[in-house]
């Protein structure tokens, strides 16, 4: 009796979703275009970030070499927007990564996924208008923080704020207005500001490349004494030489600033929230994903550029590298230039973290993971107006009370989870038998233990008949089709290898030191490790992979995607403690609700089917 209802229990964390991949009935109006995809992503992934990040990473980690640092971040980046891509070609709605965690690994971790993308979105929003605010704050040479810090101060170190920000709480329920009036006026501003950041970024990077100098990717050390002699500046201010050079911090100096700027890529996920108001969403998202990731690609490695060609690395500004980067040749003037720029790359930032936030909400509510009333949409202006109201409610009291620096790197935890995820969901779905998702075909996903796949489509084939697994089947499988036993084993080896993959970044992590020193022991527990995964990579690879016509896929399977799982994975093992701590936190109220009312609420109790059946999407309106 007690094995029996473990064994439920356990059934009800794994269900999957039923899945109607169908474009014909979406509660959102379909009004956004390709252009209006790819300028919420480029709005959403090239920030402010832009404008501060460069400066930073070119002085105390890369140099010049920075471009390098960037071009690795953008590869490392591509291999998670191709799952993306391929997902938002696949499943047509909205939900992102909750969603394809849902149809694909089960309830518990797409509701994991949700909880965090939520946080991450709303440390993000809270973050980015307080952002807006201080920059707003420079250029009227910091009168509102000195007025506000005056009349209401309340420090509390490492909680809250030294003062309330109550313009970056206006600008939030702002937007939150805009965004809850209707998703095409939102694109219509975002296309606008987005115009605006790209012009005045091709400013920068013209004015770098005509008052550059290319010997200041030669420095020397007699370049760097005249430097400190000749600078009208304290020589304090000046950052580390290096060895001088293009390269003055060597190779490990362009790895760790490419794990900085990874950050700086982060963004473009929120175009795979659109998939309900996208015209066309599984042509557009893949369109969308890439060619935004593109643009941010080469407005990063030409301002990197342009910035370490005006100025001596060393001599760059963390703060504000650019006005800086122009004093230095003359062109004063042109820091109002970059302070728009600045702003408008904020304004986009935070309508790209505001934009899917209430989606996701939206979507959980709507399953049953929240509650319900989350997911009413309004008949008129087809948006999720209690989410989007919700959602900007929470953002602008974390604005307006509390120090988000400590908590900046939580942001990290969620969209790397996600960016996992999906990655292993990928590498899953197109090793599973005939998962088609065509319009007129409905996939149904069921626990491991008993997985069908239903086809609702009049070209059914008939069903193959089911193989033993055997050791020699591992490498040399029978069928040329996925067949449900194949489809089992993946699954199995792709556990395997997340677990190996996690312990093997667990280790490069905490014993980083005693590898690059050469100890035996810990050089040998990683290439055990790394072999492991490549012999589970290899029965994977030999696997019968579905021939499912799909407008876009990951390409070069399953190599990008397990990359894609170890670079995330690694990247997320580099957090400290306290982080963590509170990740645990917040997953720990996450899963409070979880047990307590999504897992109850999540599918139809009074159905007399075999098989859970996760409630169906009735229309909700106000």
């Amino acid at each position: 009796m007690a094995t029996r209802k473990v064994a439920e229990f356990g059934k009800k964390l794994i269900r999957r979703q039923k899945m109607d991949c169908s474009m014909e009935e979406t509660r959102f109006a379909r009004c956004l275009t390709t252009l209006d995809l790819i300028a919420l992503g480029v709005g959403s992934t090239l920030g402010a970030g832009v404008y501060v990040l460069a400066g930073e990473v070119a002085r105390d980690k890369a140099g010049p070499a920075i471009v390098l640092s960037f071009l690795i971040a953008a590869i490392a980046s591509v291999l998670a927007g191709l799952c993306y891509a391929e997902f938002g070609a696949r499943v047509p709605k909205t939900g992102s990564a909750y969603l394809y965690s849902y149809v694909t690994v089960g309830e518990i971790w797409a509701y994991i996924a949700g909880w965090n993308l939520i946080l991450s979105y709303v440390i993000g929003t809270a973050s980015v208008a307080r952002a807006w605010s201080s920059t707003f704050d420079n250029l009227v040479e910091k009168k509102i923080s000195s007025f506000l810090e005056g009349q209401i101060s309340m420090a509390v170190p490492g909680v809250l704020a030294k003062y309330p920000d109550i313009f970056a709480v206006v600008l939030i329920m702002l937007l939150t207005a805009l965004l809850a009036f209707g998703v095409s006026e939102s694109a219509l501003v975002n296309k606008c500001f987005t115009a605006i950041n790209l012009l005045v970024l091709s400013f920068i990077i013209i004015s770098g490349f005509v008052k550059g100098d290319f010997k200041n990717w030669k420095q020397t050390q007699d370049d760097y004494s005249d430097n400190m002699a000749n600078s009208t500046v304290s020589n304090s201010s000046f950052g580390d030489m290096g060895a001088g050079g293009f390269t003055p911090f060597g190779f490990q100096g362009i790895l760790t600033g490419a794990a900085t700027c990874f950050y700086a890529f982060v963004g473009f996920d929120c175009i795979a929230t659109t998939g309900e108001e996208a015209k066309t969403p599984q042509r557009s998202i893949p369109i969308g994903i890439i060619v935004s990731l593109l643009i941010c690609f080469l407005a990063y490695f030409g301002v990197s550029a342009a910035l370490t060609l005006i100025m001596p690395y060393y001599m760059l500004n963390k703060e504000s590298p650019l006005p800086e980067a122009f004093s230095y040749v003359g062109w004063n003037p042109a820091r109002y230039v970059v302070a728009v720029g600045s702003l408008c790359a904020l304004t986009t930032s935070l309508l790209g973290s505001m934009l899917p936030m209430p989606r996701i909400i939206y979507a959980m509510a709507e399953d049953g993971l929240l509650f319900r009333f989350l997911s009413i949409v309004n008949s008129k202006r087809k948006t999720p107006v209690i989410a989007t109201i919700a959602s900007g409610v929470v953002s602008a009291v974390m604005a307006f009370l509390f120090d988000l620096h400590a908590l900046v790197d939580l942001m990290s935890i969620g969209t790397l989870l996600a960016y996992t995820l999906v990655a292993v969901c990928v590498l899953i779905l197109r090793y599973q038998p005939d998962q088609n998702t065509s319009e007129k075909n409905i996939v149904e996903l069921n626990d491991l233990d008993s997985q069908k796949v239903a086809l609702n489509s009049a070209s059914n084939a008939s069903k193959e008949k089911d193989e033993q697994i055997t050791l020699k089947s591992l490498f040399f499988p029978n069928s040329e089709k996925p067949t449900a036993s194949s489809g089992h084993l993946v699954y199995f080896c792709v556990a395997i290898m997340c677990t190996l993959i996690t312990v093997l970044c667990v280790v490069l992590a905490l014993c980083s030191k005693p590898i690059l020193n050469g100890c035996p022991g810990w050089i040998a527990v990683s290439v055990v490790l790394i072999v492991l995964i490549g012999v589970v990579t290899a029965v994977v690879w030999r696997q019968p992979e579905s021939k499912v016509y799909l407008s876009f896929k990951v390409p070069l399977l399953p190599i990008l995607p397990i990359i894609s799982v170890f670079v995330n994975l690694y990247l997320m093992m580099q957090l400290d403690l306290a982080t963590w701590a509170r990740f645990g936190v917040w997953m720990l109220i996450g899963f409070l609700i979880y047990f307590l009312y999504g897992m109850w609420h999540s599918f139809d109790k009074t159905s007399n089917d075999e098989e859970p059946t996760l409630l169906s999407k009735g229309p909700s309106y106000t």
